[in-house]
């Protein structure tokens, strides 16, 4: 059983000094995972916009005019052929994101098919379609979704502030049937809501004291969009932000932290320094559901000057000649004595 964090405990850790703070969390990084292993996920977004909620950061939401198109749900197959091109890219997670307050019956039996194809690539299955109910995480998890996304995005007191249309207890909720289901647990937030340091620390308290801390941790840069409410809200202090990701590293040793949403504004010694702070999963490819994302080539780039691999795909064993692609476009580089290709 994982120890319970209180919110005094986690203030303590936002409050420690900077270099003292990462030292810490690289410590703690150390025992549990090897440093330079990084997990890689492609994210898609199934079906765009016209959503019912009002999450002022979100461009999808229906209510805010953003100038975004809404889409249908994504045909099977297309979504499939996105999958392929991740896994080519060295991907060894493929997320599906519908823009949905919950995901409609007559939509599951697409769904579920989805979750079967991307598994039979090898790739590990990820989805975020909003509330679930009992009946539709079974079905997911029957399917063999491996990893059900669904964000607390802040703490439970400033949580109103940013979205009315769902309780913070309904995303309670749906993480644990989730869990009942036999899928594991993606959940984090959004630095930069306009929220305080207290808020950030009350965040971390509440994903680190579920019963089952989540495996993935995304920690999300708020991405300001023009049409949104949010849209004005002042710039993060990146010092700020890594420090999140450093207090996410010590509070949840053994869940995967991932930098998400915001990396595009991100200068590479952030992403750096991130990295030192104990994130060790990033979102790759060119746009996060309707973010951009740096393209997979820097990150490659940033990958290599950091001495980073990405992390392999545990799904199949016979699977490996995507992986051995990727190092072997690592070890074209120019330095090929920083990167160690035996996994």
């Amino acid at each position: 059983m994982s120890m319970r964090w209180t919110l005094a405990q986690a203030q303590a850790l936002f409050n420690k000094p900077f270099l003292e703070l990462m030292f810490e969390a690289q410590q703690v990084h150390r025992q549990h995972f090897d440093p330079r292993q990084v997990q890689v996920s492609t994210l898609l977004s199934i079906k765009t916009g016209a959503c019912p909620e009002d999450c002022k950061y979100c461009p999808q939401s229906a209510r805010y005019k953003t100038g975004l198109e809404s889409e249908r749900l994504m045909e099977v197959e297309e979504v499939l052929a996105s999958a392929r091109k991740a896994k080519a890219a060295g991907s060894s997670r493929f997320c599906m994101g519908a823009a949905w307050k919950n995901p409609n019956d007559r939509d599951m039996p697409y769904l579920e098919k989805m979750v079967q194809g991307v598994k039979a690539m090898g790739l590990e299955t990820c989805m975020t379609l909003g509330t679930l109910n009992d009946e539709q995480a079974q079905r997911l998890g029957a399917a063999g979704l491996d990893f059900y996304n669904h964000n607390l995005d802040t703490s439970p007191e400033f949580y109103g502030n940013i979205i009315t249309t769902r309780t913070y207890q309904e995303r309670l909720d749906t993480l644990e049937k989730v869990r009942e289901a036999g899928i594991k647990v993606c959940s984090g937030g959004i630095v930069g809501l306009g929220e305080e340091v207290k808020d950030r620390a009350a965040l971390l308290v509440q994903l680190a004291n579920l019963p089952t801390p989540p495996e993935s941790v995304p920690i999300n840069m708020l991405v300001k969009v023009k049409g949104t409410p949010l849209a004005d809200n002042e710039d993060v202090d990146p010092f700020d932000f890594i420090r999140t990701i450093a207090v996410a590293r010590i509070m949840m040793p053994r869940s995967h932290v991932r930098l998400s949403a915001g990396r595009e504004q991100m200068s590479e010694q952030t992403q750096a320094m991130c990295f030192m702070a104990g994130a060790n999963s990033i979102f790759y490819g060119c746009k996060l559901l309707t973010t951009p994302n740096p393209e997979e080539d820097k990150d490659l780039l940033l990958f290599r000057k950091l001495g980073l691999n990405p992390e392999h795909t545990h799904t199949h064993a016979g699977d490996n000649e995507q992986q051995q692609a990727l190092a072997q476009q690592l070890v074209n580089a120019d330095t090929p004595q920083y990167y160690n290709a035996a996994q």
